[in-house]
């Protein structure tokens, strides 16, 4: 199965409303679209997860950050650009998403992926995807595709091939809380 295969059902599965197993720029992940809170909603039964464990929305671009979060401090992005590692920035006043995806203080951590397959699907789909560990909540996460559960597997509407036989052990994204100007890092 060649790439853009893989796209055009991911993006079939999203726009359903359904739930793909794919690659990121850090771990395998589950997702969907982080506007659709029906779609959230399976993610959250899938993973056995509590609501109030929030999740991660990816970007493809840093303009698209405006669409999401209300007057973000732009200089978010001279910080993002010189980290080294895929960074995760939670952010306050979010718009745009899914209630149930929303932290109940109203922040949401948002990711800006470079990995390709992700960067394109998300240009192509024109929306932020949900993007959560590939694993039941309080299972270790993933770092191949080898490691995720055949349960998983079976639970989500797309599994994606692109990176399957990629054996690079991933590690989780940097996490770090912006509030005016100032960075409070959560996950080094």
């Amino acid at each position: 199965m060649d790439f853009n295969t893989d796209v055009e059902n991911s993006l079939a599965a999203l726009q359903a409303g359904g739930l793909i197993l794919y690659p990121t720029d850090t771990i395998w992940g589950i997702g969907c679209d982080a506007t659709n809170a029906e779609a959230v909603q399976k993610i959250y039964e899938l993973k056995k997860r509590p609501a109030e464990k929030s999740m991660i929305v990816l970007l493809a671009d840093q303009r698209d950050l405006l669409q999401y979060v209300a007057s973000p401090d732009l200089a978010v992005f001279d910080y993002l650009d010189s980290t080294t590692k895929p960074t995760t920035v939670i952010y306050d006043s979010a718009i745009g998403l899914a209630d149930n995806l929303v932290n109940q203080d109203g922040s949401i951590a948002i990711r800006m992926v470079d990995e390709t397959f992700c960067k394109h699907l998300i240009k192509r789909f024109r929306k932020p995807i949900v993007s959560t560990s590939a694993n039941f909540s309080g299972e270790p996460s993933p770092r191949t595709f080898a490691e995720v559960s055949d349960a998983i597997k079976q639970q989500v509407d797309y599994v994606v091939h692109y990176r399957q036989t990629d054996a690079t052990i991933a590690a989780p994204s940097s996490v770090v809380r912006w509030e005016n100007g100032q960075v409070t890092v959560i996950r080094p």
